[in-house]
């Protein structure tokens, strides 16, 4: 993951995405870097616009956030639910005055 940030700390500071680049975001942070993942992650982002698969990614989440929102809700609802039916509707004092009066 630290290979992927490190590109997106270089598009983000208006740097060219290359092999220099991400190495030396790597070095900076302590991370030792693998020439061959460095080359797969620039040969990957060849060609890629970056602030258009942010933008696309934005939009997917905030359409995703709504759907989540009424899942949220329905798990309160049977909360509630369980906490009414825990309520016992008869003492025990209720119940044994009840079955003493079946008994004479």
């Amino acid at each position: 993951m630290q290979y992927v940030y490190g590109a997106m700390l270089l598009h983000a500071a208006g740097k060219p995405i290359d092999e220099k680049g991400i190495n030396g975001v790597l070095t900076a942070a302590g991370v030792q870097s693998d020439a061959t993942r460095v080359k797969a992650l620039v040969a990957s982002l060849e060609g890629i616009d970056i602030k258009e698969v942010l933008a696309k990614a934005e939009t997917m989440a905030v359409a995703a956030a709504p759907a989540a929102a009424p899942a949220a809700h329905a798990g309160e609802k049977k909360e509630e639910k369980k906490k009414e039916e825990e309520k016992p509707a008869v003492s025990e004092e209720e119940a044994s005055a009840g079955l003493s009066a079946l008994f004479g």
